[in-house]
């Protein structure tokens, strides 16, 4: 993870948020979901600023991004993406969100009314209810949580984020993912940002996908156990002409199990 580092700070409510820009041409943001950070969307970047001037962030209570005890929650991460287009001087950006980043990019586009060229959702919490009894464990119990040995928490965090994976992930990959939950402070955070997560900040739209007025492009790895495939054609009848593209052998990881080919459908779509 080392040497992962987003060069720029923002500073929002109080809270610095880090963030990264790749490549030159038209403007594309890039979005990263839970509890992941933008080290997970590092090959997507790659790919994408061959074409496009990519704007890529970690969120709040994520990666290199503040992560202190305040709130982490789909709440306040739409409103911070907000005032970061505003900062970065953005007027009609071409748009990518993986899971809560999906969320954050849906709740931009329908709550704030921020305009967008195009859309991509990949794998995206964007249909209510949702939440693991694992989530639900953790909100009745963070303190409880937050509060195991090191090496316990290491072992949970690897573990859960396992299953968000069809195929065997890298040491490398492994590594980069837990580092910023592994600190003194990431520990907490990790707990923390889960115990904040609720179906309210998707109810807050269900009835609004009208309201999209981006051409929108779904992306999915047909393999995900955290989200079912069948959640992405629920969500392509909401969304009025919505394209969708299942990626085969990926699960709710496919930003790290099939970057070149979710590249590839991005590229297309944007450019078509």
């Amino acid at each position: 993870m080392n040497d992962w580092i987003l060069p720029y700070e923002f500073e929002f409510q109080g809270r610095t948020v880090k963030y990264g820009i790749k490549g030159e041409g038209e403007p594309l943001v890039i979005v990263h979901g839970t509890p992941w950070s933008s080290f997970n969307l590092r090959h997507l970047i790659h790919h994408l600023s061959a074409h496009f001037k990519v704007h890529y962030f970690d969120l709040l209570g994520y990666g290199q991004s503040d992560k202190s005890d305040a709130d982490v929650s789909l709440g306040i991460q739409n409103t911070l993406l907000d005032a970061l287009m505003d900062h970065w001087q953005l007027e009609l950006p071409y748009v990518v969100g993986h899971d809560f980043g999906g969320t954050t990019v849906l709740r931009n586009h329908i709550l704030n009314q921020r305009p967008y060229r195009k859309l991509v959702v990949i794998d995206p919490v964007a249909l209510s209810p949702w939440g693991s009894p694992f989530f639900k464990h953790v909100e009745a119990h963070e303190q409880a949580f937050a509060g195991v040995p090191d090496y316990i928490h290491r072992a949970i965090v690897e573990a859960y984020i396992k299953t968000a994976a069809h195929q065997p992930l890298s040491k490398e990959t492994i590594d980069g993912i837990l580092a910023p939950w592994c600190s003194e402070q990431g520990k907490s955070a990790f707990y923390r940002q889960i115990a904040q997560a609720s179906s309210r900040f998707t109810d807050e739209f269900q009835q609004r996908f009208n309201e999209v007025t981006a051409p929108v492009l779904i992306l999915w790895g047909e393999e995900d156990t955290w989200i079912p495939v069948e959640q992405a054609y629920l969500l392509q009848e909401k969304i009025s002409g919505a394209q969708l593209k299942s990626i085969p052998e990926a699960g709710h990881l496919v930003i790290e199990e099939a970057p070149a080919q979710l590249s590839k459908e991005i590229i297309e779509f944007f450019k078509a």
